[in-house]
């Protein structure tokens, strides 16, 4: 029988939990569950790695990656907090992705790692607010993002946790239960649109926002032979995103090719599914990530 730590939280578990120096010389936790290995940067609690076994990862990180303090990952699964975008003068997506976070500890239980983190306090000129984000590594990665109002005052925000897929070839991979759902065309000066396709395959830079969609999508990829179910509670957007050949070329953290074995299906809060909370109101998004 596998060991339990022996407190509630433990910074490291031998041969389970474990702190370590990444990319970049950034901290990392490198956590080993029965089913499947996560490796998350303190770094924006940035969940960079999943894989089961020989199998091929989960999430694409780009070969360009930045690993730099106040700069964001690119790839793996960015948590975007406390807004969704560009915000004149403040950081694109917010401000958490670009935020050291505390590692408070985790547990092993049942074959399964559970890793806590927390958002240090927030600086003056914001509402105060608590963030915790709880990453559960098991043959799935199951992530919990919750957020209180600690203030008197109502407060308004958006999340979004945006997780890069791994694909062996866009070309030959669909998008599947985004069927009969309104979203805002950022492509086409953002427009609304409903999408009338069971099955969406990507060929051409792809940036929108669904709304007020709550089922789980599926991305088939019939190149590895595997169908990744993205499973969420209290999340109301969806968020689709390639950068396709020309955006790919401008940014500077990318690879000019490496569209081609990414896409991101994002669940979060965004636009007119922003969440606001009254005075010691919480609200928590749950998104589980399964392959198939």
């Amino acid at each position: 029988m596998e060991s339990e730590p022996h407190s509630p939280l433990s910074r490291e578990i031998s041969g389970r939990i474990e702190v370590v120096i990444g990319n970049g010389g950034l901290a990392k936790v490198v956590a080993r569950s029965n089913g499947g290995v996560a490796e998350v940067y303190l770094h924006g609690a940035h969940v960079a790695h999943f894989q089961r076994g020989d199998e091929a990862p989960l999430l694409f990180l780009s070969r360009q990656s930045r690993f730099e303090k106040g700069k964001a990952i690119r790839g793996g699964i960015p948590v975007i907090f406390p807004w969704f975008g560009a915000r004149d003068g403040s950081p694109m997506h917010g401000t958490a992705r670009i935020r050291e976070w505390d590692f408070l500890g985790g547990t092993f239980k049942n074959g399964i790692v559970r890793l806590h983190f927390k958002l240090p306090s927030a600086s003056e000129s914001f509402p105060p607010y608590a963030v915790d984000y709880v990453v559960e590594v098991s043959d799935k990665l199951k992530l919990e993002l919750t957020v209180l109002n600690r203030g008197a005052q109502p407060f308004q925000f958006e999340s979004c946790l945006h997780t890069y897929f791994l694909v062996a070839e866009i070309d030959s991979v669909d998008v599947r239960g985004l069927e009969g759902l309104g979203y805002q065309d950022k492509m086409d000066s953002f427009a609304h649109k409903i999408d009338p396709d069971p099955l969406l395959r990507i060929d051409r830079e792809t940036d929108r926002v669904y709304f007020d969609t709550t089922g789980t999508i599926e991305i088939i990829d019939k190149e590895f032979a595997r169908i990744i179910r993205i499973e969420k509670t209290g999340s109301a957007s969806t968020v689709l995103w390639n950068p396709w050949t020309d955006k790919s070329a401008k940014m500077e953290d990318f690879g000019a090719d490496e569209f081609r074995h990414m896409v991101c299906v994002e669940s979060g809060n965004v636009g007119q599914n922003q969440v606001t909370l009254v005075s010691g109101e919480s609200n928590k998004m749950t998104v589980q990530l399964s392959i198939g």
